[in-house]
Order: C-alpha cells, then structure tokens, then sequence
C-alpha cells in the first residue's frame, strides 16, 4: 500500500531580484491500494511527476508524508526503496548490454542472489513476452521493446508496489496494449499495488481501478472513473475530468 498525503515542494530559480518560486505541488494526497491499480491522472505540469519523485525519493518534500506499506520515507528511506518498482519516462538501459544482463544487474543492485535474479529474469520475459529480447544488446530497441526490458528490469526484486510514470509515451498501439495486459496480470495474479501516472483517458478507463485528479499541483478528487462522472455530473469522463480538473467545460 502506498499513501501520500499532503505533499508540498516548490523549487526556487535564479537569484536576486531575478529569483523566481514555483509550486509544483501544493496538497497532494493519493491513497493506493494492494491489488489494484490507481491512476494519477492530470495536465501536464499538473504535478504528477515531481509527486512520484517524491514517493520513490528522489525528491525531498517540503511537507507532507509518504508512508510504503506502513513505513515512514522520512525514517526509513532505504526501506521504502526496496518496496518500490519504478518505471521512470527516462527508461536509462545500459546500451552495451543485453536485456538480460540490464535485468540482472539491476537485480543485484537490490541485493537479489544471482540465481534468484536469472529465474526472475526468466520468468519476466514469459510474463512480458520478450523471450527473444534477452539476449540482444538493448542498443537499437524499439520503444516497446526498452519498455518491456525496463519494466522487467523495476520488478525483478519481486517489489510489492509499482510506480509508472507515463509509461505510454512514444509506444504504439501494440506495445500499450501489451503493457496493459501485463499490469492487469501483476495485479489480478500477484496482488501488486499499482500507481500509474497518465494524461490520456482512454488508458486510465481502460486500466485503472481508481483515480487521483490533479491539477495546478493540488488534489482535487478521486473515485472510481463511474463515481468521477457522477460527482462531475456528466456522461463523458473526458467531459468529468475536464470539470474536475478546471471547474469548467471546454468546447469539443
């Protein structure tokens, strides 16, 4: 289970009378589940990406708590890391090295045995379908192919907790589908708690249990995509986040 609540971070720029301050996240709160998949679903520079930088620790909030299956990221940092499984929009393979050797390396980073992490390595590719990847250099991957190596990679630790931040981008139809078909698998068949960051519609109707709306940095609601129509009072989702997300109805 993950929980964010109440998050704050800005940043300063410049210096001086030149000195300029952002808020780029302003109450965030999200509440996500064990065997389900929460989508964090906003604008761009809406605030979901500094938001999960700030759940996996690479952002210091400036207030607020992120607890990780009860515990504490301000206490125990290195242990909420352990738990988490985070496929970033900056995917980072090692070009040099084949699927499998940027899995298992990975793998041993989070002081995975290296036999444990081969069989893990194994059992991702069936589960991924990339059985014929393992053992070509990452250099030259399609976008869905370092998708699928990168996805392995973020759970050959077997993590409890999955965080996605905008993973579609730049994949074609085939590839989104296939992640989809494989996030659906981790959740009905492992439990998994999913937090999965997006600004296309289509994919959080598609996939997501619940839904957190952000905008300008703040929490503004969040249900399941039924319950955000019915508190937005309209038929459409797009039409329901629109209202949500701006408190008002742009033209179609």
């Amino acid at each position: 289970m993950i929980a964010m609540d109440d998050l704050r971070k800005q940043f300063t720029s410049g210096r001086g009378h030149k000195a300029r301050t952002v808020v780029a996240v302003d109450g965030m709160t999200l509440h996500a589940q064990d065997g389900a998949i929460t989508g964090l679903l906003g604008p761009n520079g809406a605030g979901k990406t500094t938001s999960l930088r700030m759940l996996v620790g690479l952002v210091t909030p400036d207030s607020g708590t992120i607890t990780v299956d009860g515990i504490d990221m301000r206490e125990n940092a290195p242990a909420v890391r352990g738990r988490l499984g985070v496929l970033s929009d900056a995917r980072g393979l090692y070009p040099r090295l084949t699927a499998r050797e940027n899995i298992v390396y990975h793998g041993r980073l989070h002081g995975v045995a290296d036999d444990v992490a081969q069989a893990r390595c194994e059992h991702l590719a069936r589960l991924l379908e990339m059985e014929a990847l393992l053992d070509r250099r990452t250099d030259g991957f399609s976008q869905g192919e370092r998708m699928k190596t990168a996805l392995a990679r973020a759970l050959v630790h077997d993590p409890a907790n999955i965080v996605l931040d905008e993973p579609t981008n730049g994949l074609d139809v085939v590839a989104t589908r296939a992640l989809r078909e494989a996030l659906r698998v981790l959740r009905d068949e492992t439990g998994k708690c999913i937090v999965f960051s997006t600004h296309i519609m289509q994919e959080v109707e598609r996939l997501c249990d619940r839904v957190v709306v952000v905008a300008h940095g703040r929490h503004v609601a969040d249900g399941t995509v039924a319950s955000l129509c019915e508190q937005a009072g309209c038929d459409d989702f797009e039409d329901a986040f629109v209202r949500l997300a701006f408190g008002t109805e742009l033209a179609s």
